[in-house]
Order: C-alpha cells, then structure tokens, then sequence
C-alpha cells in the first residue's frame, strides 16, 4: 500500500500545497493504488481529488504533528501506529469511521512525506520530498522556531528516509553539500505546470478576473506568498526608479498571494517608497482565476533570492507571458533561455530590463514565444511517472 501526505493539500499550503494536489491527481490518473494521509482532521479542507480517494488522517493539531514526529525521530521510537489503527481514522463522505482491527496494516507499506516533515516508521519504506533548505542559508528569513525546529529535524529527516526526490538539481546539491545524503538515495524530480496554465483567450474570463480582483488595465506581476525571501522590495525600488521618467504613469505592480511569516517589512517598504497606491496587493489568487491574472499581466517578474523550484516563471511562460527572474539559486536551471535573468538586489538592473521588457517590442515577442515551449518541458505526467520509479525501487506495487 502507498500513503502519501495530503496534509499541504488540505491546508492548502501555497506551492507544497500544489505540489501535492497536482502530483496526487497525476498518480491517480495513472492509475497508481494511492491512499491520502493528513493531520489535523478538523480544521482541514479536502479538496474534490482527496475526497475521491481512500483517507486516513490522526487529529493531532499541526504543533502536536511537528513535535511528536521530531521527538520519535530524536528518540528513535516508532509511530507505525499513526498508520496501524491506534492514532488513525478512515474518513468517509459522511463522517469519521475510527479505524481498529476492523482495517488491518498491510503488510507492504509505503509512505511518502510530502512537506517537510517525516514521521518516524520503521514498518513502513519512506520518500521525502526535499523542497529547499533555505533555511540554511537565510535564517533571518524564518521564524525562530521554524528555524531550530529544521535544524534539529533536517537531518533526521534526510537519514532516515529510504529514497529522497529532490525538486531541482539545485537542491539535490544543497543536500549532498550540507548534510552529505548519499548520491544512491537522491532522485531529482522536477515539479510539473498544469494543464491550466496556457494564454487566455476569452475576453469574458479575463474581465471576470479583472473585476474579482479589481485588477488595473496596464500591471507588472507578482506572485507568491509575500515574506522577506521573495525580495519585493527590489521590485518596488526598481518600479520607482521606472515611474520616474515619466514614461510608464499607467503602470501599476499587482502583488498576488498570502501573507507568510515576516511580511511586515514588505508592506512597510511600499509605503516608504512613495508607491502607495501605485502597488495593489490583491492576496490569495484562486488556482482557475491565475492563467488570466497572468495573462492579463505585462509581465511577471520574479526576484527571489532563493526557490527550490519556483512555480510563478514557468507558469507564467506556459501564458505566454514575458518572465523576469532573479539568476540565484534553481532559477537559472528551470528558465533557461527563456527568461531576462537578473541580479536579485539589483535594483537597477531590473529598473534597466523592466523598461526593455516593456518598451522593446522584438524582445517582448521572443520571450514570449521561448517561454511556453521551456515551460512544456515540466509536466506533471512525467514527474509522477519518475515518482512511481521511486516507488517501485523501494519495492511498492503501483498498478491495481
């Protein structure tokens, strides 16, 4: 049997949240034997593709789950009663049915972790996805807590999982120069675009789009939860060196996506800037509503200092949409040629290629036309095929 962690899905987590959504509906397509796992059962929000296969899930709250998984795997004590009946329930359309001896443990399980967090089984083969270690490298760029809590369960994670995909080859890197994973365990599995994402086309829904998110007619893009490793303030000091030659007075930065942790200063550096009202933050983008937010864009432009695999530019090519990108970390790999790439606190540098980007009309023409056939590149047909090779390495049956 293969479980897999549903819970980013069902607490609709921003990009762990596509990535499992879209690998889980892309495994079932493929006809692959998959039952869901997740915490926190209450609060959480099963979308269509969940609710249509088999689901455990334990109530522990997302503390409890963080704490009781790190402390099993610092004490090396087993949890396989998370997937045994004792710490379980079988969830149905109509209520919660608590599981016991009446659903017994298979006796060849898998369980693939799809967030960062990894309980600790020793009955069961395990795959963590590695998404980033940003936390590595930028600690000022998380919570405290968030912080020592990864420090102590990174490692534990990478050591005990039987198979590690890593979104990049970037982060498939990062994890054999910080923690020294075996090359034989790391597979490096790309994230894929979804079929939605292509130019829109019809003017209906892209003036429904604008009118949900009273978007303005002439906007550079930005998209991802808003914390301090997305980097806006370039873009706004870049913006406002590009209004003040005068040429662009229409031009508005539209900002989609939740608030994360720290994302005062963000908001803060608008204000401090001069763009208020220049700079439109229209928050969580709904995933049918993005293609014609993208579509409806000028541009996206993208200046994170670090991604383990960045959604936003690809999507964004898949539109038909001009991308400009930070060249740090996995986004040199992921754009190739298809991108303006820039240095990610250059501010005039990006002042420089925003103006080209929307002034020079060859340059404009070309990116749009390499950006759709770099992003059919990344599919999630293929990314799922290779995650069903890890699987069936591991010695787990994937047809029915």
């Amino acid at each position: 049997m293969i479980v897999i962690d549903a819970s980013p899905a069902v607490h609709h987590k921003a990009g762990l949240g596509r990535y499992a959504e879209d690998l889980i509906g892309e495994l079932k397509a493929q006809q692959v034997p998959l039952t869901v796992f997740y915490h926190d059962a209450a609060r959480a929000k099963p979308t269509p593709l969940i609710k249509s296969l088999p689901q455990w899930a334990t109530p522990q709250s997302p503390y409890t789950w963080r704490l009781r998984a790190l402390m099993a795997q610092i004490a090396n004590l087993s949890q396989d009663e998370l997937l045994s009946g004792d710490d379980r329930r079988r969830m149905t359309d109509d209520e919660d049915v608590p599981l016991s001896s009446a659903v017994r443990r298979p006796s060849s399980l898998l369980f693939h972790a799809t967030e960062h967090l990894l309980p600790r089984f020793k009955q069961a083969k395990t795959v963590f996805t590695l998404h980033d270690l940003i936390f590595k490298f930028y600690p000022r760029y998380h919570l405290p807590r968030n912080w020592i809590y990864l420090q102590l369960a990174m490692p534990l994670f990478l050591r005990r999982a039987d198979a590690v995909i890593c979104v990049s080859e970037h982060t498939r890197r990062d994890a054999q120069k910080i923690y020294g994973v075996p090359d034989a365990k790391l597979r490096v599995i790309t994230e894929g675009i979804h079929a939605r994402f292509k130019p829109v086309t019809d003017i209906t829904v892209l003036q429904r789009a604008r009118e949900r998110y009273n978007l303005p007619e002439q906007y550079v893009l930005a998209l991802g939860t808003i914390e301090p490793r997305k980097n806006l303030m370039t873009l706004f000091e870049a913006f406002k060196a590009l209004l003040a030659d005068g040429k662009h007075a229409d031009l508005s930065v539209v900002v989609g996506g939740k608030q994360g942790w720290l994302f005062e200063e963000t908001f803060r550096a608008v204000h401090e800037r001069g763009l208020t009202g220049r700079v439109k933050f229209i928050g969580y983008v709904a995933d049918e509503d993005l293609p014609a937010v993208y579509t409806l864009s000028r541009a996206l432009a993208f200046p994170s200092v670090y991604e383990g695999f960045g959604l936003p530019p690809l999507e964004a090519m898949a539109c038909g949409v001009p991308v400009l990108c930070s060249n740090a970390s996995s986004m040199p790999e992921l754009v190739g040629k298809a991108a303006v790439l820039l240095p990610p606190t250059d501010a005039d540098a990006w002042a420089g290629a925003l103006q080209r980007v929307l002034t020079d009309r060859v340059l404009g023409l070309d990116l749009r036309s390499r950006g759709p056939k770099q992003a059919r590149q990344y599919t999630w047909a293929r990314a799922a095929l290779q995650t069903r090779e890890v699987y069936e390495s591991l010695g787990a049956r994937t047809n029915v």
